[in-house]
């Protein structure tokens, strides 16, 4: 099975315009991403799904810099651009990250996705956010082919557009799913960054680990443990309800 991980990546966010191309200790926040994912032993390749809005001809062209195929489509459809982006790379299995997560771990990542293809009996899609426990920042999903093209079909509502795997792990009847839980639970930390607040908390944290993509999410852990007032940099930050899109 080819597994190919699409990272969504737009500039147009409300809370933090262009967050994907802002520096966090001398690298983009895309290529963070590119580069931690790349690090995965399961992931055939990694590809940018981004719009056809003339701004994000910014996150083309960084792309290209750091050898990543491309697709473009609906700003606001995009469950529809991840179709596209699968059709357009022969995906069988589609591992779903999004560009503001700099921390995506290529071993946690591993670990959804070896559950999603060693299943038995199969299942239509795998994940970390289904029984929350890593750190907010760390989800990753798993579905097949298959299953995003019946979510596309049969999604109607904005918010199911907008968030790709909603209406999967919503139609219980409709998709078999597979929690992958941590042994600890650390979901009160936040590692994603969608906020000016978040773009502090992770360059503090990069700075910390020598500016490096090798580290695991579990240095974090340790030192945030060891340095209590990291966290408390980006604490207050809300997550935007699902329905907000």
């Amino acid at each position: 099975m080819r597994v190919v991980a699409i990272v969504q990546a737009r500039m147009g966010s409300e809370r933090l315009p262009g967050k994907v191309l802002l520096d966090i200790a001398g690298q983009t926040m895309l290529s963070r991403v590119v580069m931690r994912l790349r690090q995965s032993k399961l992931i055939d390749e990694v590809v940018v799904a981004t719009t056809t809005n003339p701004i994000d001809q910014a996150i083309v062209d960084e792309s290209a810099r750091l050898g990543v195929r491309v697709t473009r489509g609906s700003e606001e459809d995009v469950l529809g651009r991840y179709v596209e982006a699968a059709e357009f790379t022969d995906a069988d299995v589609i591992v779903r990250v999004s560009a503001d997560s700099p921390f995506v771990d290529p071993e946690v990542t591993d670990a959804v996705v070896f559950a999603f293809v060693s299943a038995d009996p199969r299942v239509d899609y795998a994940s970390n956010k289904l029984l929350p426990s890593f750190p907010l920042g760390l989800d990753v999903e798993a579905f097949s082919r298959d299953a995003l093209l019946r979510a596309a079909q049969n999604a109607a509502e904005p918010y199911e557009r907008a968030h790709v795997t909603v209406y999967m792990y919503s139609k219980l009847e409709d998709f078999t799913l597979l929690p992958v839980a941590g042994e600890r639970n650390l979901h009160s930390m936040r590692w994603t960054v969608d906020t000016p607040a978040d773009l502090e908390f992770a360059r503090a944290v990069f700075d910390r680990l020598g500016r490096r993509n090798d580290f695991s999410w579990k240095d974090v852990v340790a030192l945030i443990e060891k340095e209590p007032s990291l966290a408390e940099l980006n604490s207050h930050v809300v997550a935007k309800a699902i329905t907000a899109g």
